[in-house]
Order: structure tokens, then C-alpha cells, then sequence
């Protein structure tokens, strides 16, 4: 669950109770020259979120701590801003907006650049990740989007926001969960490794179901690992029609395996799942025979 985290406030009153706010202020931007070196200041009326950044849920209880903490000793780093023309669009920094707004503040300090929607994006998700901030559908839906959206490959964008192409593959898997699942995750009833373990299930009722299973009797991980396997191997009883239908593909699957033997030169099984899934097994008994298969596959890939 989720881990209040602590005020600024009163880490920096610990560290300088005597002295006034304004002097507090005026301190805080000496000691960081070159983070204001380029930052204006606006009217907070002229700053707007941008509606695409990733980022969509925020603590009320953390705004609060930190529009306490503004209130106090001001915005300890500008917000980074694009021209609109009409107002200054928000690219990095929205939490700090919300809680200066929250404090009555009539202007922030801005650095203004222009950057194309891909690098907002791309600002946007890697500030967010940095400082935690994101809920992990969020940063799935993200990474989909620089995916989809601006045609990056997976290992481009783990690159981007320093992460493995693994942990970006297993962000992006977490869409493939029913609605109520991916909103339980959101509101850190189950844990990101809770939800991964219930990709396992296809049913999105039964899945939604585990997932209220796991937040009522508290199960950890590995349990869940365990209920969903078990789930996977207990396979319903098929009806007369269903039979039929299996005896056939089986027989289509035999006479598959057997092409693809006489192709391969070595055993292949095939184990569907159902009529639309499964996976294919080839088997290889030494180095050399690998290469061969290797070597048979590339020339398949070059016809």
C-alpha cells in the first residue's frame, strides 16, 4: 500500500527555524543560481497543465504537505513551460502548479522552452518516473503511446527512461487486464507483481475476482502465482460438440508435427492451449544441430 511521505516543510524548519520566509526565499534561490538562471516569473493564471501527460492521479495529502511547504519557502525549482502563444503549457512540474494554486500563489517561476510533442512526452514520463510519481497503468499507457503514437521500439524507449526492455515489455502487459483489475492497481489494492501473475488467467470476470481474493485474504505474490496455476491446469469438462472439435484438431496437429519433422530433421510438438493458441516445440541434441536448425530457420527468413 501506498507510503505517506514525509513534508518538506518541516525537514527545511528543522534545518533553519529562526530565519523569516522571505529571507528563507531569497536564500534558496542564491544557493541555486543555475537552476534560476533561465526561469522567468508568470502569473499562475497563464500556466496550464498539458491534458496528455501521463500522469493523471495525484495525492491530495502530498499536494497539501507541499503547498504548505511553498507557502512557507516558495517553489525550490521552476516549472519547465511551453509558449502557447495564449498561455504557457506545462511540461514538467504540474504537481509543484497544483500545490502553488493550493497556496495562493499569484506567480511561479518559469523556464520557458520549445520542445515537439514526442520530447514532452518523453520529459513528462522520464520526470515522472524519476520522482516515483506515476502509477504503473499510467506509465504502461505512456510507454504505449511513444510506442504507437511516435513509433519507437521497445528497446528505444527503455533506453530513454533508463530502464530494461523487460521492465518496459511488463509495464505494457499490464493493459491486457480487465478494467476493474487495472483500476485495483491503481488504487494500490493489488501490487504491479499481484497483477502480472493474473495475466495468467483469460477469463477478465475471473481475473477481477482473483484480484478481489488477493486484496480481502492479503495474499502475497507466490500465492497468487500458485491460485493462478492451479487455475490454468483445472480445465473445464468440454461439451459433445467441443470433443468433436478437439479430436479434429489433434488430428490436424499430428499431421503438422509430422511436416515439420521431416522439415526440421529432428522431433517437433505441438501444445495448443485451445483452438486459437499454443506453442511449438523443436527439439535439438547437440551444438552442431542447433546451428543446423539456426542455419534452416535464417534461410526460411530470406525466401
Amino acid at each position: 500500500m501506498a507510503v505517506k511521505k514525509g513534508g518538506l516543510g518541516k525537514g527545511l524548519d528543522s534545518l533553519i527555524p529562526e530565519k523569516k520566509v522571505s529571507t528563507v526565499n531569497t536564500e534558496i534561490q542564491e544557493n541555486n543560481k543555475d537552476v534560476y538562471k533561465d526561469a522567468v516569473m508568470v502569473d499562475i493564471q497563464k500556466v496550464e497543465p498539458n491534458r496528455e501527460q501521463p500522469r493523471k492521479n495525484f495525492d491530495e495529502d502530498a499536494l497539501l504537505e507541499l503547498s504548505d511547504s511553498i507557502k512557507l519557502y516558495g517553489i525550490l525549482q521552476p516549472l519547465l513551460v511551453q509558449d502557447k502563444k495564449e498561455y504557457y503549457e506545462i511540461i514538467a512540474g504540474e504537481r509543484r502548479w497544483r500545490a502553488a494554486k493550493m497556496a495562493k500563489i499569484k506567480e511561479i517561476p518559469v523556464i520557458i522552452k520549445n520542445f515537439t510533442e514526442q520530447e514532452i512526452l518523453e520529459i513528462s514520463l522520464i520526470e515522472n518516473i524519476q520522482r516515483e510519481d506515476l502509477n504503473p497503468i499510467e506509465e504502461a499507457i505512456a510507454y504505449k503511446r511513444l510506442l504507437d503514437e511516435f513509433h519507437l521500439k521497445q528497446d528505444e524507449i527503455a533506453e530513454r527512461v533508463s530502464k530494461s526492455r523487460t521492465a518496459v515489455t511488463n509495464s505494457m502487459r499490464l493493459l491486457k487486464l480487465s478494467d476493474k483489475v487495472q483500476q485495483m492497481l491503481i488504487d494500490d489494492m493489488i501490487s504491479s507483481g499481484h497483477a502480472r501473475a493474473l495475466l495468467g488467467i483469460d477469463n477478465s470476470e475471473k481475473q477481477y475476482s482473483i484480484a478481489q481474493k488477493i486484496f480481502d485474504e492479503k495474499l502475497s505474490v507466490r500465492d497468487t502465482e500458485k491460485l493462478v496455476k492451479k487455475i490454468e491446469n483445472e480445465k473445464e469438462p468440454l461439451t459433445k460438440k467441443e470433443e468433436i472439435i478437439d479430436t479434429k484438431l489433434d488430428i490436424i496437429y499430428q499431421d503438422l508435427e509430422e511436416k515439420m519433422k521431416n522439415i526440421f530433421g529432428t522431433k517437433v510438438v505441438i501444445n495448443k492451449k485451445d483452438a486459437k493458441k499454443g506453442k511449438i516445440e523443436i527439439e535439438y541434441y547437440s551444438q552442431e544441430e542447433l546451428d543446423r536448425i539456426m542455419e534452416l530457420f535464417q534461410t526460411i527468413k530470406n525466401i
